[in-house]
């Protein structure tokens, strides 16, 4: 249980985060000011940021929980491709997206295709993002202070909802940004201090490595059942394609960079920290099973039952911060990126008219109900049917994956492919996926992989019977330098060789 030290260390935690955010947010009065920070964010705010919004519960409870179960230290590779991934697309989506100046993802369909591949794709983001991330999210969230503190449940969703939604509400992106500043520090330090004191309790590195060392791989079989090498190889690129370089609450802070510098070295700070996440997150995963294997019941609960055992009071008012931490930031990233999607692609083509306040005041309604939703949602996932919040959220999120990255990189890349060819793969991505996930007993990753290539298929046939008469024109921001900088492309390739040297260890 908390006691008074661990409570005064959280709560002056979050009156810093929330007060601080909320003050360096205060003067943001348009849609531009609101939903993009005023397109001034630097690059160490986007690297920080972007770190805090992708590392959660999903990672502290479900990538823990695969780490102590079957998978091991393999569950890495969804980091540390995406470290790969965030520099390669640092350096050739994103100055495509800053150069025609957008707000959403959704957005560029329309420039690209027509209105309704902007729409199609706008329902299904908004869907998934508060039907399955917002409510995965806040129920591991909830999950995590229930195991480690003794905290209700719903009174803990409900506590995490709430704050993420003030300051979200009241400042926008630029609040969410500031308040992930010292969230993502927070939370890679309580990871990190965590595996210090975990690996002291194992014995030390090399009786750890002993004990471990099947676990301590980062390829696996192709008949492993829970992440296969060729799942790995040929579907993880697409999903990375997609959450890296398409998915709106990751990208729309490099769309809010200040210049196209600060939004690529800020991608390239986020695929350096995503290193850490072995360390900070998947070893201490194991460790705990090597501890206190007995006593767990649920791999979700390895991360949690760490932290409970070994942390001391006081230190574990900290770790309860950073953890908490990690649940509102993404939140908050979440919901501010759903209401965008819903205000920018949904509501304004409807009201082109609408005065900029109105955009802005819509966007805090949105923040509120979407929260409210998720936060109801939730507690369901406590059904003992629940088979762990990863692979709830990376199985949900395969009915998404290869549509988008089909209608964004295929029709660059074919950039003759009619109007309704982004239409029709939105539409058959989620369809095609749905059939293999109800016939088929291939790893999903397999499965999107295959979805991707039949979709490819699609659209060239389409592409053939029916071309555009010419290449279609996009928005072009004149102001916005679009040269690479030497240093980008030195930073880029640092990132990339730490990459391969973790391989080689742990291969």
């Amino acid at each position: 249980m908390l006691n008074w030290l661990d409570i005064s260390v959280f709560v002056l935690f979050f009156a810093v985060v929330v007060g601080v955010s909320m003050f360096k947010s205060r003067r943001e009065k348009g849609s531009e000011d609101y939903f993009l920070g005023g397109r001034g964010l630097i690059w160490p705010l986007i690297g920080i940021s972007i770190v805090a919004a992708n590392i959660s519960t999903e990672q502290f409870v479900g990538m823990a929980g695969q780490g102590a179960g079957s998978v091991g230290l393999a569950v890495s590779n969804w980091q540390l491709f995406g470290s790969i991934g965030i520099v390669l697309i640092s350096f050739t989506l994103l100055p495509r997206f800053l150069k025609a100046g957008i707000y959403t993802m959704p957005e560029y369909l329309e420039y690209r295709y027509n209105k309704a591949a902007r729409s199609i794709m706008a329902v299904i983001t908004v869907v998934i993002y508060v039907g399955v991330l917002l409510t995965a999210v806040l129920y591991s969230g909830g999950l995590t202070l229930n195991t480690i503190f003794g905290l209700d449940l719903r009174l803990a969703i409900w506590l995490i909802g709430i704050i993420a939604a003030l300051y979200t509400a009241w400042g926008g992106l630029k609040a969410v940004a500031w308040a992930d500043l010292f969230q993502g520090i927070g939370l890679l330090a309580g990871g990190l201090f965590t595996f210090y004191i975990a690996l002291d309790a194992c014995g030390g590195w090399e009786k750890f490595s002993t004990v471990n060392a099947d676990s301590l791989h980062m390829i696996l079989p192709a008949s492993h059942a829970d992440l296969p090498w060729t799942g790995v190889l040929l579907g993880m690129p697409i999903v990375l394609i997609y959450y890296c370089g398409l998915n709106q609450f990751i990208v729309q802070r490099n769309l809010a960079a200040r210049t196209l510098r600060d939004g690529q070295l800020g991608m390239v700070l986020a695929g350096a920290l995503w290193l850490l996440v072995p360390f900070a997150i998947v070893m201490p995963g194991i460790m705990s099973a090597q501890l206190y294997g007995e006593r767990i019941t649920n791999s979700d609960q390895a991360f949690p039952t760490l932290i409970r055992e070994l942390i001391t009071p006081g230190v574990r008012g900290f770790i309860f911060a950073a953890l908490a931490g990690a649940v509102v930031s993404s939140l908050a990233s979440m919901l501010n990126s759903a209401a965008t999607i819903f205000t920018m692609d949904i509501y304004k083509p409807l009201r082109p008219d609408a005065p900029q306040k109105r955009l802005v005041l819509m966007g805090r309604a949105l923040t509120l109900v979407f929260m409210a939703i998720g936060c109801l949602m939730a507690p369901q996932l406590a059904d003992p049917s629940f088979k762990g919040v990863f692979n709830f959220i990376q199985n949900f999120q395969g009915y998404i994956w290869p549509g988008v990255v089909a209608a964004f990189v295929v029709g660059m890349i074919l950039k003759r492919a009619p109007e309704i060819s982004g239409a029709v793969v939105l539409v058959a991505g989620p369809v095609i996926y749905w059939l293999f996930q109800t016939f088929s007993s291939l790893h999903f990753l397999i499965q999107v992989a295959i979805t991707f290539v039949i979709l490819c298929a699609v659209m060239a046939a389409l592409t053939l019977v029916k071309p555009l008469p010419a290449a279609k024109a996009l928005p072009v921001r004149k102001e916005m330098n679009l040269r690479t900088e030497p240093v980008v492309y030195l930073a880029g390739a640092l990132v990339i060789a730490a990459v391969g040297v973790f391989y080689a260890i742990f291969w």
